[in-house]
């Protein structure tokens, strides 16, 4: 048998291996071009609590949002100048994380700059449809870690 604290340790991993595996697969069959991207939403937005991971599901939606239209702008603005796109990817970031709190969204400021990061990174040259990709790869991820969290015998006991 085994003990309880094992099983305590093994809820979140399996939560988060779960979604990752339903996303991937979701995001194979619609045929996306980066499954994965909703394999990273999935693990980053599975949080210890499922609880909780159910009621960051809308701000890391929000964050995604965010940094998916925040990395096109400066991407359609400065990713011409091939000098910039590190630097571009920096400031990038830090603007989506800060306008992220200064939004009161302190539960999205990690996934709104990670969002914005990755559309900065290399696709300067279509930025508006990456994003709109990683937007629908992420909230594919998102779902799946939220699905996963509703079910009854993943979820953790709440004290």
């Amino acid at each position: 048998m085994m003990s309880s604290s094992f099983i305590t340790a093994l809820r979140m991993p399996l939560r988060a291996a779960l979604a990752a595996v339903l996303a991937i697969t979701i995001a194979r069959y619609m045929r996306l071009e980066f499954p994965l991207y909703a394999l990273i939403g999935a693990v980053i937005v599975t949080d210890l609590s499922a609880t909780r991971t159910r009621q960051l599901g809308l701000a890391r939606f929000a964050g995604t949002l965010l940094g998916a239209a925040l990395g096109a702008m400066v991407s359609s603005a400065f990713g011409h100048l091939q000098h910039f796109r590190s630097l571009g990817i920096g400031i990038g970031i830090l603007a989506a994380m800060l306008l992220s709190n200064l939004l009161g969204m302190k539960d999205a400021a990690k996934v709104a700059g990670y969002v914005c990061g990755i559309v900065l990174l290399n696709h300067t040259d279509q930025p508006w449809s990456y994003a709109l990709q990683r937007t629908i790869e992420t909230i594919l991820g998102i779902g799946a870690a939220v699905l996963v969290s509703l079910i009854p015998k993943l979820d953790d006991v709440e004290r």
